[in-house]
């Protein structure tokens, strides 16, 4: 049975331990996301979709303004000081905000609103990129193909109960309570982090976790920044985060202009919310346990990056020919179910062929500032078509040549990384 499992889940000898303990860690972290997930939409809808619109640019400048603090972090502390550093000041800021709801209650307003939306958006991609940083540290690129979507398991398991949990618990404890599970789920992910560093394989060397503490990084706050202007290898993953985060923004307003028309009360919307998060997931958890380790080992990165775009494109064209909640989840399902199951990790497994400078510096910059930069770009935009009044049949206009430039960009980053891959070993030790 051991034997069969293994080779179901392209496993090697020495790396079952890692990969649960992966799977364990990102667990927690999608957990913890995903349980406040609702809130913070609601939280955001309270003064309309307008507000939230320019709420992304807030997000925008404040993760530019954090990255060259988590660079320097970076630079000056060991890897595992970093990463707990990073955990723990979101889990006392939750604990924080927690303090506030329920001891202030009077003082919470929409503006502590906008700031815990502001805050949420920023703290989504940090604990994300920190964790996945991490795995592209700790496996070699090979095992990032084989293992990664198996690793995502973890995560969308996360993505289901956290959803799962707060709609069952929002209108009974409130939300506010949500805040300090979250918090826990944090904490778990610290201890988590420590022993997938420190877990040896004792299979052959590439089943192997690396030195337990590396030296420092080194380098400046600011030398993240600038490996994405000056390497063409970065500077196209930067351009396909951009690409998917305004694509994936069209349908988060679009998904919250359908949720403000169903319901007005913030708990339930809350509810609302956290039952579509949990429903769409079904596909995603599908999609990983049967097809993506496959799709990626076999028919290869460029394939794995280039399906997203063409699964958006006519998702966005049948969204706008037949607009309604189903069609919206199934959307959405098919959405999540390709870029957590598939894209997601052929996307960091690009990250497993650079220095561990860029594993760390360059890539928080990219999955941040670049990221919410997408968002603010497709947050305007859809609201310029809004007002305009083209609506959906306005989005598709502009989601199809996207997607083309999406999809093309995706295959010559897959090529790109076979060719590092095989041709330039990553430096593991990083400058300093």
């Amino acid at each position: 049975m051991h034997a069969r499992l293994a080779d179901l889940f392209n496993l090697r000898r020495g790396e079952g331990a890692p990969v649960f303990v992966a799977g364990l860690f990102f667990f927690c972290i999608l957990s913890a996301l995903m349980l406040l997930r609702p809130a913070r939409d609601a939280l955001g809808m309270e003064r309309g979709l307008d507000e939230v619109r320019w709420l992304f640019v807030g997000t925008a400048l404040v993760t530019l303004a954090v990255n060259p603090v988590f660079s320097w972090l970076v630079a000056r502390l060991r890897r595992l000081q970093f990463i707990a550093a990073t955990y723990a000041f979101f889990a006392v800021s939750l604990c924080g905000f927690w303090a506030l709801l329920v001891f202030a209650p009077g003082a919470v307003g929409a503006r502590s609103g906008q700031v815990f939306y502001v805050w949420f958006s920023v703290f989504n991609l940090f604990v994300t990129m920190v964790f996945w940083a991490l795995l592209a540290d700790r496996f070699s690129s090979d095992q990032g193909k084989r293992l990664f979507a198996l690793i995502a398991v973890g995560g969308t398991l996360g993505a289901i109960f956290g959803p799962w949990l707060a709609s069952r618990l929002a209108e009974p404890l409130g939300t506010p309570a949500l805040l300090l599970i979250a918090a826990g789920f944090l904490l778990m992910g610290i201890a988590l982090a420590g022993l997938l560093v420190r877990l040896h394989g004792d299979g052959p060397r590439e089943a192997r976790a690396p030195p337990l503490e590396p030296a420092r990084i080194g380098g400046s706050a600011w030398a993240g920044i600038r490996a994405v202007f000056a390497s063409r290898y970065l500077s196209a993953i930067a351009g396909y985060v951009v690409i998917m985060t305004i694509v994936a923004t069209f349908l988060y307003f679009t998904r919250l202009q359908m949720v403000a028309a169903a319901e007005t009360g913030l708990d339930a919307r809350t509810g609302l919310l956290g039952n579509i998060d949990m429903w769409t997931q079904v596909a995603v958890l599908a999609l990983q346990l049967t097809l993506s380790g496959q799709i990626i080992r076999r028919l290869g990165l460029p394939f794995a990056l280039a399906l997203l775009p063409v699964a958006m494109a006519l998702g966005f064209i049948g969204l706008a020919l037949y607009a309604s909640f189903a069609v919206l989840i199934l959307l959405e399902a098919a959405n999540r179910a390709i870029q957590r199951g598939l894209t997601r990790p052929a996307r960091e497994t690009l990250f497993t062929v650079v220095d561990r400078q860029e594993k760390y510096k360059a890539k928080a910059f990219i999955d941040t500032f670049v990221y919410r930069a997408g968002d603010v770009v497709g947050a305007q935009t859809e609201g310029v078509l809004g007002r305009l009044g083209l609506a959906l049949g306005g989005l598709v206009t502009v989601v199809v040549p996207l997607a083309l430039v999406w999809a093309a960009l995706g295959i010559w980053l897959g090529r790109a990384q076979q060719r590092r891959a095989t041709d330039v070993p990553a430096d593991t030790g990083g400058p300093g």
